[in-house]
């Protein structure tokens, strides 16, 4: 498996936002007509969000897309790896770095599918879908199902996690599942507390994954590498411990940056910090989550 580029949320102004014209992508089959794809930007660390797509023989269907600069490329990959255009498109979540693409994809004829919460936010920032035509089409509250020759994909809901309009999708026979943002994998998560998430939600969101996955099940992050069965309770773990320290300090009365200066996720940030979000925005996130400040 190639090293995946780390990537951030286009909620947050970011230098590298500017240099994204020249992002290519790479795509990698992880099951036999399962692909996990990645941008590869020349000029800076950050290519979007990871997506996937599945190819079975009439269909292709596509989980999240990439941004809206360098969706022509986003879709040219597409096109030539899996042999046409997406018939189906889910997006996981409205950020940008996963929805960009929604309407060039959608003049290619593709039919994009979403939570009803996701479609609200969307609407609200019709630029993270690319315009107006990324909106989604076809929404679900708990889920759908899609049914593409020998393949079954569920499409699955899980609240208050990453967003409020978080969904992942699960192919069993394949022993696949794309995350979206639930998985930041071997790092630590952008948890988007004013878009509907919460950390409860998140590590919750997690749980089920692990919950649903064996030791051989292929999960796809949003960020990060390749996830397994392994890494999710390493993640879970590190997000369950890490709450319950700054809990114990908001218990005791200590401001945000009092926590902070507390630096009760030292032991974490050697394997869990990277450009985007580090042990310091980690504990702000852990605190904001539990006051609601």
């Amino acid at each position: 498996m190639h090293k995946v580029v780390l990537a951030c949320s286009l909620l947050v102004a970011f230098p590298c936002l500017a240099q994204m014209e020249n992002i290519s992508y790479e795509s990698t089959e992880v099951a036999p007509g399962f692909y996990m794809t990645v941008g590869n930007n020349p000029d800076g660390p950050f290519g979007g969000g990871t997506s996937g797509f599945i190819v079975t023989d009439d269909y292709v269907a596509l989980v999240d897309d990439g941004l809206a600069q360098p969706a022509p490329a986003m879709v040219a990959h597409i096109k030539e790896v899996a042999g046409k255009a997406p018939d189906f498109l889910v997006n996981t979540h409205y950020h940008g770095d996963h929805t960009g693409a929604n309407a060039l994809f959608a003049e290619e004829g593709t039919i994009v599918f979403a939570h009803h919460a996701l479609r609200k936010r969307l609407l609200e920032k019709p630029e993270s879908a690319g315009g107006d035509g990324g909106i989604p089409v076809v929404t679900f509250a708990e889920g759908v199902t899609f049914h593409m020759n020998d393949v079954e994909a569920e499409v699955i809901h899980l609240p208050e996690a990453h967003t409020d309009g978080d969904a992942i999708v699960v192919a069993k026979k394949a022993n696949v599942i794309f995350a979206g943002d639930i998985v930041f994998n071997g790092v630590f998560p952008f948890i988007d507390l004013d878009g509907g998430g919460s950390v409860d939600g998140f590590i919750a969101a997690q749980k089920k994954i692990a919950e649903i996955a064996d030791e051989n099940t292929d999960i796809i992050p949003g960020h990060g590498e390749l996830a397994s069965l392994e890494s999710m309770h390493k993640n879970i773990a590190m997000l369950v411990e890490g709450q319950k320290r700054v809990k114990k300090l908001v218990e005791a009365g200590m401001s945000e940056d009092e926590a902070v200066a507390a630096n009760p996720l030292a032991d974490f940030a050697g394997t869990f910090d990277w450009y985007f979000i580090n042990a310091e925005r980690m504990t702000r996130t852990f605190y904001k989550d539990l006051t609601g400040k």
